[in-house]
């Protein structure tokens, strides 16, 4: 591809391309492959210039000969990616904009002044219609007062004034269903399933770890306990339980058996289970994401609820103030004039616009957040508490010793250990299978069905051999396994900064592995701000030991941490600062997080951590940099402030306008006017970015 560079800084490139303007899925196609590069980190593709903004990490050269050598006839986009992009939404209702308005004032100046009228009494009859249908139900909601002021203008002859109030009312209606739509798909993209590779079944029996591409309809596929669930399928072999609350919005795991159906994106809880793939497209996923956003509560923040039935409890006073003002002054003119102003549009419209668009500007940061009322409740949290492993840790632990027993050969171990944990989602267990890797260790599955038991370990068996290797409390307290007569100085002389597995063969202890986390450079800055923040209580949770989370904790200022903690125990502290009338967010990454994830006022999971953890919590961030959380708590409060200066700018313009309508200073039409000008300018100020 041929380009040519604009414009460039440390990190940043900006390239024009070698053409006037990219179609629609041109700029969705090159986007997504840029964004598949490794060096890059973000990039945005200008479809109407053909300009295209590259940011990098370090090698810029790269970047600039991936993009040189990439060719139209050649990339392919995904299915998935292109159904979930919003180019096509947005040239569509930029087009319904722009017509709406072209109509409205090429009918005012070109009509006759006859036609007009027909035609404005025409676009009146649906207005009018829904406000007798609202009434015959026994309600005063907005449908009410929009009908009866397009009513008595039309019954005053006022045509100008009632094609004002529709065309005002309909640039409401385009802009909120935009920017729902908007960040529906944004929100749905983020939420969309990301796997890339999968255990692939063969016929001989043997699982093969292969890219999610190569998986054809037909195929079987295994699925380990904690993992996302691939493929809308049928389950062939195995016994487990599935969590479908993505889906279905149910909390409680469903039982799946042979013949049992699985869909895409839901999670296995417990279980191991063998699918026959019957769909590999990601279009069923990605609808059913948008159809269970759409139909979900989970997009109404308590402010939005608050906003909207403040808006149709006020409509019987404006309703009231309308006949009053009729009844005082005897001057339609000025009881009209009230009846243009009401509170209603302006709530209705501008609360949901200032959250959805405070969601999609949590995207910008790699934050997917899952429904306003999270947002709110981020604001109003007073605790927050860290699972320690992959969240204020690196997520990229390393082994720096394997200490063996009974004089067996630490590299075997190693490769035994590798060879059962590389079917399980979790930072240590990565680590195991990385230090096989560099260390050549390469191996075929040699061991039976494996269980996993969430947080404390893994059992199988090699031959006849049984294997176990997990926590200390699984390993020794659990199992009763021994230490080897004559070896247990070896234990008392482990790392004190380390993380210990524990691997054990026929119940007796055959190696330590030691691994070492090193906590994120940025993590204590992170906890400063949280408190800055007002963040009350910072809280760790880790099953380390007493003396490991001892250093950890006072390395980062943390004052509150619990030691040695289960799942269930994590999910009981989270409970009990609710209790205690505290707002809880928690933060983690593993399976073992995913009871306390649930249990929080929000739950947020770090994006490269387990899966099941990612599709259980409200909230995702991205697991480069902490300072998201920072970010995230910075734009729910100005979310919140945002909100209520809404509030504040509503009641005191509609206010004037009433008071303006009722001495008699302005007319029904300007009144009309002034109020939906001011709503739609609310309502796109609301959609500003807040930080």
């Amino acid at each position: 591809m041929k380009f040519w560079i604009k414009h460039e800084i440390h990190g940043r490139v900006r390239v024009h391309l070698a053409m006037k303007r990219c179609s629609l899925e041109q700029a969705d196609t090159l986007q997504y492959y840029l964004e598949q590069l490794e060096q890059v980190t973000r990039a945005k593709v200008y479809q109407e210039t053909a300009d295209v903004t590259i940011y990098f990490e370090e090698d810029r050269e790269t970047v600039l000969t991936a993009l040189q050598a990439f060719s139209w006839e050649t990339a392919v986009l995904p299915e998935e990616v292109a159904q979930a992009s919003s180019r096509a939404l947005n040239a569509e209702y930029k087009e319904k904009l722009v017509m709406h308005i072209f109509w409205h004032y090429a009918r005012r100046l070109f009509l006759p002044a006859p036609i007009h009228a027909v035609i404005t009494v025409a676009k009146s009859v649906p207005f009018l219609y829904e406000g007798i249908k609202t009434l015959a139900k026994g309600k005063l909601e907005v449908s009410v007062l929009d009908a009866t002021a397009i009513g008595v203008s039309i019954a005053q002859g006022n045509l100008s004034t009632a094609g004002s109030v529709m065309f005002l009312l309909g640039v409401g209606e385009l802009l909120e269903e935009w920017t729902h739509k908007k960040s529906v798909v944004d929100l749905a993209r983020g939420m969309s399933l990301h796997v890339e590779q999968v255990w692939q079944k063969t016929e001989d029996g043997q699982q093969v770890l292969v890219p999610i591409h190569q998986i054809q309809k037909g195929d079987q596929v295994v699925v380990h306990m904690g993992n996302v669930i691939p493929f809308d399928a049928t389950v062939a072999e195995g016994d487990g339980m599935v969590n479908e609350a993505s889906f279905t919005g149910e909390a409680a795991a469903v039982h799946k058996t042979k013949d049992s159906v699985v869909y895409a994106g839901t999670v296995l809880e417990e279980g191991e289970l063998t699918l026959q793939v019957e769909q590999t497209g990601g279009d069923t996923r990605y609808q059913k994401i948008v159809a269970m956003i759409e139909d979900s509560e989970q997009l109404k923040s308590n402010l939005e609820g608050k906003a909207s039935r403040l808006a149709d409890r006020l409509v019987p006073y404006t309703l009231l103030g309308t006949g009053l003002t009729w009844l005082l002054t005897g001057n339609a003119t000025k009881a009209v004039s009230v009846l243009m102003v009401d509170f209603s549009c302006a709530l209705k419209l501008s609360m949901p616009l200032a959250v959805l668009s405070a969601m999609k500007e949590a995207g910008t940061h790699q934050i997917v957040v899952k429904g306003g009322k999270f947002l709110e409740a981020v604001a109003e949290s007073t605790t927050i508490v860290f699972d320690k492993t992959g969240t204020l840790t690196q997520a990229k632990p390393e082994v720096r010793e394997v200490i063996a027993f009974s004089g067996r050969d630490t590299n075997e171990m190693l490769r035994v250990a590798a060879c059962l944990e590389e079917h399980f989602p979790h930072s240590m267990a990565k680590a195991v299978v990385q230090k096989a890797v560099e260390l050549h260790l390469e191996h075929e599955e040699m061991h039976s069905k494996v269980d996993y038991i969430v947080a404390h370990g893994i059992s199988s068996y090699i031959g006849e051999e049984k294997v176990i290797i997990g926590s200390y409390h699984f390993v020794f307290e659990d199992e009763g396994c021994i230490v080897p007569e004559g070896e247990a100085w070896k234990l008392e002389q482990l790392p004190g900064d380390c993380s210990y597995l524990y691997l054990a063969i026929e119940q007796v202890l055959a190696a330590v592995i030691c691994i070492c986390d090193p906590l994120r450079p940025e993590a204590e800055a992170v906890i400063r701000a949280l408190r800055q923040e007002g963040l009350e209580r910072i809280v760790m949770l880790t099953g380390d030991s007493e003396r490991t989370a001892s250093v950890i904790a006072q390395k980062l200022g943390i004052t509150q941490y619990r030691s040695e903690v289960l799942p269930e125990d994590k999910a009981q502290f989270v409970e009990a600062e609710k209790a205690a009338g505290r707002s809880v967010i928690m933060i983690g990454d593993g399976i073992n997080d995913s009871p306390a994830l649930s249990a929080a006022n929000v739950g947020i999971a770090i994006s490269d951590g387990a899966q099941m953890a990612r599709e259980i919590a409200d909230i995702t961030v991205a697991g480069k940099d902490l300072w998201e959380i920072v970010t995230l708590r910075r734009l729910s409060k100005a979310l919140m402030h945002r909100i209520g200066r809404n509030y504040r700018l509503i009641i005191g313009i509609n206010a004037g306008l009433i008071a303006g309508g009722v001495i008699g200073v302005l007319a029904p039409g300007t009144s009309a006017l002034l109020h939906n000008a001011s709503t739609v300018a609310i309502s796109l100020e609301s959609m500003k970015n807040l930080l």
